[in-house]
């Protein structure tokens, strides 16, 4: 698993890595929905589209994770297969798959930019990143 959850005094946070900037998306991605214990039906699998621009690195990751937040809150969906993503420069285009949630065990309010910095570490990219709850 490239991602572990790390402790933090008032908020959830989780360390991510991965080889690259897209990975560092999926896993992160797949990370706050574990740390939400988000499940989703067996029912009709929905496809969808993000297209996403930002200043750096940094703040390409908090859009598209409060998009899926966004998602979660206002559609009832969680998308657990992220498909073809591409990254040009800072501008995401991705495509994603999933379903309607049927349990989540703590909502996540909000990604922070709290000490959010992507770095070139042994495994790759990697980043720490902290969820208000």
């Amino acid at each position: 698993m490239p991602f572990e959850e790390i402790s933090h005094t008032a908020d959830w946070s989780i360390r991510v890595w991965a080889d690259d900037l897209a990975g560092l998306l999926t896993e992160s991605a797949r990370g706050m929905y574990v740390l939400a214990n988000a499940e989703q039906s067996d029912g009709p699998r929905l496809k969808r589209a993000l297209s996403l621009d930002a200043v750096d690195g940094e703040s390409l990751l908090v859009a598209f994770l409060e998009e899926l937040l966004y998602l979660a809150e206002a559609e009832n969906l969680i998308f657990n297969s992220i498909g073809k993503m591409k990254i040009d420069g800072y501008q995401l285009k991705v495509e994603m798959e999933g379903a309607a949630i049927t349990s989540i065990d703590k909502e996540i309010k909000a990604v922070t930019f709290h000490n959010l910095e992507i770095r070139q570490s042994a495994r790759g990219l990697e980043v720490e990143i902290v969820f208000d709850v």
